[in-house]
């Protein structure tokens, strides 16, 4: 029996004069996903994409699980194909159905015909088959056309017919790459990975920078940030991490500024330096995984803060989000374990009792007068900062 993969796209649909674009970046994005695997061919047909095999080396079961993590598709099945014939449909019709039952499960049947020529019209179909698995399961079947537990489809095309009852979510949104490139602000915690997916979701593509203060964090900090863009990476493809030494930063903003001020100033230079390496590799905004009113640095006027030193724009994916849902996300894309680890980052050395939490623009600017030779040091640390190629997602 002969298998394919139907790939389903929502959003792409909406899409006007350039829908084109987007449908050749999804397909290309799930030629690179499948790299590796064995021969296979791809073939669109209206809002569907068809991946078909004939190497015996090709696994649905991989394939369908890397695809289920592309960006822009709104849901896959594993189809059987089967003949062209209303007694060969009706047999896989009951097998798919079968596969697919629980106990209590309501169920409805689905024709698509995009052969006009086959002789049954698609009222016909979906009869003849409901009726054939209601004969068979007369004692538990139960029908509902409605709002049923399971949907056994019936696609009759001229090539064959394909038949399916169940299918893997994907992860919606847009094709990674064609909204171009951001760069991620990638710390050890369990929202920055998550703002990271929410971006790409809109079809961004991400280099990631993290801020590493060795000695007062260690290199376990730094290796927990790699597999968390190792993981991220599943889902956005190769992601450029640039680890900054920050340490040096961040003793003379100790040494010299307001104690209330000390996380503001970090982040200001942070934003500085971000902003300069997105620049050097052809990012054009910033993302932060930053939340409103969570904590001191992400209140209304902080964050009016530390937008004032860069002239990118700043995404924040989930500034309107609570913990429980950020979380929620977490564990889907498979980051909250990684994240948790009790490994500490740069934002969590010399945080103050205190942190002021509606900072004014002018005291911040005067603080930062009082740190004479931070340019210097922003330079060295730019020129120091390590890039790693971090991937997973090709395979």
């Amino acid at each position: 029996m002969k298998e394919v993969l139907i790939i389903k796209y929502g959003e792409i649909i909406l899409k006007g004069l350039n829908r084109h674009l987007f449908e050749d970046r999804l397909l290309k994005n799930i030629r690179y996903k499948l790299k590796g695997m064995g021969e296979f061919k791809i073939t669109k047909f209206q809002a569907a994409v068809y991946v078909e095999s004939d190497d015996p080396a090709f696994d649905y079961d991989e394939a369908l699980e890397r695809i289920s993590k592309v960006f822009g598709i709104l849901y896959i099945c594993k189809a059987a194909c089967c003949d062209k014939e209303i007694e060969a449909i009706k047999k896989q019709a009951l097998a798919c159905y079968e596969e697919a039952y629980l106990p209590g499960k309501s169920f409805k049947v689905e024709v698509k015909r995009p052969d006009k020529k086959f002789p049954l019209k698609s009222p016909e179909v979906q009869r003849e088959v409901g009726e054939y698995i209601f004969s068979k399961h007369f004692n538990n079947a139960r029908v509902d056309v409605k709002n049923p537990d399971i949907t056994v489809m019936v696609e009759i095309r001229e090539e064959g017919a394909y038949v399916y009852a169940s299918k893997i979510q994907g992860p919606g949104g847009l094709p990674l790459g064609i909204n171009g490139k951001c760069a991620l602000m990638l710390s050890g915690g369990i929202d920055s990975p998550v703002a990271g997916y929410m971006i790409s979701k809109r079809g961004v593509d991400l280099i990631g920078v993290h801020f590493h203060s060795y000695p007062y964090t260690s290199e376990r900090a730094r290796e927990k940030v790699i597999k968390l863009a190792e993981i991220l990476s599943d889902y956005t493809g190769r992601i450029e991490l640039y680890v900054v030494p920050f340490t040096d930063i961040q003793l003379l903003i100790n040494e010299k500024a307001q104690n209330d001020m000390l996380v503001l100033l970090m982040r200001r230079y942070m934003m500085r330096i971000t902003e300069r390496i997105a620049k050097l590799h052809g990012a054009k905004a910033i993302v932060t995984g930053e939340s409103l009113g969570q904590v001191a640095s992400q209140t209304i006027e902080s964050m009016t803060v530390t937008n004032d030193v860069v002239e990118m724009p700043v995404f924040r994916p989930l500034i309107g989000m609570d913990k429980e849902e950020i979380t929620k996300i977490s564990r889907k894309i498979g980051t909250f374990e990684t994240s948790i680890l009790p490994y500490e980052d740069c934002c969590t050395v010399f945080v103050p009792k205190h942190p002021k939490t509606k900072p004014q623009l002018e005291e911040i600017r005067n603080e930062e007068l009082k740190l004479e030779g931070i340019d210097e040091l922003v330079e060295k640390a730019i020129e120091e900062t390590e890039r790693l190629i971090v991937n997973i997602g090709g395979k």
